[in-house]
């Protein structure tokens, strides 16, 4: 009985003082974009769960979306667990922002950080004013962490020159010996590991690794901007189809299956909200009653496409991050919009290209009509049959002032004088058919 009780107060004492400090690791690597925040919050959200003593993100990246980095940098700064960042190898523009958001920095040895420079998709600088907007966020996100505020600025703006460290034709870039003299860096390390034990500067811990379920994974996914511009282009394309044939078929069915799939992951990860869904929807019933209900395109067309670009663009946004010092900031929709535009334009023309091709030449014959009536068949077109009267004599069915009813073999018809009038009963002579019409002259004398 002792023994049992020697045992249990010793089973007692190593899990209330003995349990090593957990730490919590979240793996972010490639393109920084939407996903990468949602995976990044997912992480914070389970290792507050896990009760986690830090938080170490295993960064490797050459950038990405700053609106992305954006929210995962205000993420990292509102949280009270300690957080370092391993750089294992490149934390490039937005991924040195994100470094510089976390409490502590280690990097691998070759590894880099830095290059801040805001740049288009064809890495030519963009205008002053989102460098201005980058500057500013280094620097400040530098500040609250302690770290010197120039430093993290010449990571954007070749201009800035600081003495011994870099001349003012260059972005700045360090090395990992060059960022622990330059306080940003704390420490080299080669392994997850290494980089606990400096971090806590203790060799007791545990390593917990962040594992996303097979639905996290789908998620992200169908998050990517390359899968959410494919949807789009699919969404574009399906709809301009359904417009050239009328009728519930595979262009239909496709653009729906590939609306669920760039809505659904959108609204379960709270960006896309229900307005934006309704928005969209009515944009295109707004679009098809221009189409198939009212003549022309007018209103109810330019107002439908306006919607649907409305609900697809800032489905893509966060809302909670619209704003930006209490006003609204219009710099979040700029690439969301610009992403809706260019697909809307690439599948505008890839669907007038593949209409020519594939259903020019019979290559989807179950999902198009192909069907020719022939003369030589047997089929005559209504059209082909009237203009076969002309030359023909009538009799005015109704007076004609100038225009009126003719009939011709017991059949009416439109038709209209070409000179003078005519009254009920006479004879004139069809001279020809245009418009839908025929037009009449009075017999010869």
């Amino acid at each position: 009985m002792r023994l049992f009780s020697l045992l249990l107060l010793l089973l007692l004492n190593t899990s209330l003082f003995g349990s090593d400090p957990l730490l919590y690791v979240i793996e972010i690597k490639g393109e920084i974009n939407a996903s990468s925040f949602k995976k990044l919050t997912k992480g914070i959200a389970e290792a507050k769960e896990l009760d986690a003593k830090g938080i170490i993100i295993q960064l490797n990246t050459y950038g990405g979306a700053v609106d992305a980095a954006d929210s995962m940098r205000s993420a990292l700064l509102d949280l009270k667990i300690p957080t370092a960042v391993f750089i294992d190898n490149q934390a490039v523009s937005a991924g040195a922002l994100i470094s510089i958001a976390c409490d502590s920095i280690y990097m691998k040895k070759g590894g880099t950080i830095g290059a801040a420079t805001v740049v288009n998709q064809t890495g030519t600088p963009m205008p002053d004013k989102y460098q201005s907007f980058m500057r500013a966020m280094m620097r400040s996100t530098a500040e609250v962490k302690g770290r010197n505020p120039s430093i993290a600025e010449a990571m954007v703006d070749p201009t800035i020159y600081i003495e011994g460290v870099i001349d003012s034709t260059k972005v700045l870039s360090l090395t990992a010996e060059e960022a622990i003299n330059l306080d940003y860096c704390e420490g080299v390390a080669s392994s997850l590991d290494e980089v606990a034990e400096m971090f806590l500067q203790s060799p007791g811990f545990s390593i917990q690794k962040q594992h996303l379920t097979l639905l996290d994974r789908i998620l992200l996914f169908f998050l990517s901007p390359v899968i959410q511009g494919l949807l789009l282009m699919v969404i574009m394309g399906g709809i301009y189809f359904e417009l050239q044939s009328p009728g519930i078929g595979f262009p239909s069915a496709a653009a729906i299956v590939a609306a669920v799939l760039y809505f659904s992951p959108l609204y379960l990860e709270g960006m896309a909200e229900n307005w934006e869904i309704i928005v969209f929807v009515l944009g295109v019933l707004l679009l098809f009653a221009e189409i198939f209900v009212i003549p022309g395109f007018g209103i109810a067309g330019i107002g439908g496409i306006l919607l649907m670009i409305t609900g697809l663009t800032f489905a893509m946004i966060d809302n909670q991050f619209f704003y930006y010092d209490g006003n609204f900031d219009f710099r979040v929709i700029v690439k969301p919009i610009s992403i809706v535009l260019l697909t809307a334009f690439l599948s505008f023309v890839g669907s007038i290209f593949l209409a020519g091709r594939l259903l020019g030449n019979n290559s989807l014959p179950r999902i198009s009509l192909n069907t020719v009536l022939k003369e030589s068949d047997g089929f005559v077109s209504a059209d082909s049959a009237i203009r076969k009267l002309v030359g023909s004599t009538a009799t005015v069915c109704t007076a004609m002032r100038p225009s009126g009813k003719i009939e011709i073999e017991g059949v009416w018809y439109d038709a209209t004088m070409s000179l003078g009038q005519a009254e009920r009963g006479d004879h004139v002579v069809i001279v020809k058919y245009e418009g839908g019409r025929f037009y009449c002259e009075h017999l010869p004398q």
